[in-house]
C-alpha cells in the first residue's frame, strides 16, 4: 500500500489505453477509486460536444475513430460548395482537426489538474512529453474480448467479433492520425 501511495504522489495522471472488449474501462474505474482520483472516459467526449457547439451524437462520431464518411464529405462539400450547405446544422460540419484539438486542451487540463485517470481518446500520446504521467496499456485475448462484447452488450458471436475488429481498426487510425499530427506539431514548434 506505501509503494502504492508513493507512486500516486510522483504522479500526476494516469493514462489507460485499452482494447475494446478488454475491460480497461473498468479497471480504470478501480484504479481510480483505489487511489482516491477521477476518472473521465467518456465525459471528455460530452466536454468536447458542449465546447464546440455540437451534439453528443456528433461528437461520438469521431471518438476514437477517424470521423464519421457523411461528417468528412459535408466537411468537403462545405468547403467546395459553401452556399448550398448553410441550411445544414452545425453539427453536420463538425471537423475532425476542431475535435481532436478540443479533447487535446480537455486531456490536457485534466491532467495539469492532477489526481486523474483519463481512459482512451490518444491520452498516451497527447501527455507523452510530461514525465509525471504513467501510461498503462490494457490488453486482452481475442476470445476474451469477443465473450466480455457479447455478454456486455447482448450481442451473438458473430456481431460481437465484427465489432471488435471495426472497433481495433477505428482506434489504431485513430491513434495513428493522432500520433502523426502530435508528433508534427512538436517537430514544427521545436524547430521554429
Amino acid at each position: 500500500m506505501n509503494e502504492e501511495r508513493d507512486l500516486s504522489n510522483r504522479m500526476r495522471a494516469i493514462t489507460i489505453s485499452r482494447e475494446y472488449g478488454s475491460g480497461g474501462g473498468e479497471i480504470a474505474s478501480h484504479l481510480a477509486k483505489r487511489l482516491g482520483w477521477d476518472v473521465i472516459d467518456h465525459a471528455i467526449v460530452e466536454r468536447t460536444a458542449r465546447i464546440l457547439g455540437t451534439s453528443i451524437q456528433e461528437a461520438e462520431a469521431h471518438d476514437e475513430s477517424t470521423g464519421g464518411i457523411i461528417s468528412q464529405l459535408l466537411n468537403v462539400m462545405q468547403n467546395l460548395y459553401p452556399a448550398p450547405m448553410v441550411s445544414a446544422p452545425p453539427e453536420a460540419f463538425l471537423s475532425t482537426e476542431d475535435y481532436w484539438r478540443t479533447v487535446d486542451r480537455i486531456v490536457r487540463a485534466a491532467a495539469a489538474r492532477g489526481d486523474v485517470v483519463i481512459v482512451g481518446r490518444a491520452s498516451q500520446v497527447i501527455l507523452a512529453d510530461l514525465h509525471d504521467v504513467l501510461h498503462v496499456r490494457i490488453i486482452a485475448p481475442f476470445e476474451k474480448r469477443v465473450a466480455t462484447v457479447m455478454q456486455r452488450e447482448g450481442v451473438d458471436c458473430h456481431t460481437a467479433t465484427s465489432r471488435n475488429h471495426r472497433k481495433d481498426h477505428e482506434r489504431a487510425s485513430y491513434l495513428e492520425r493522432e500520433y502523426i499530427t502530435t508528433q508534427t506539431m512538436r517537430i514544427c514548434t521545436t524547430s521554429s
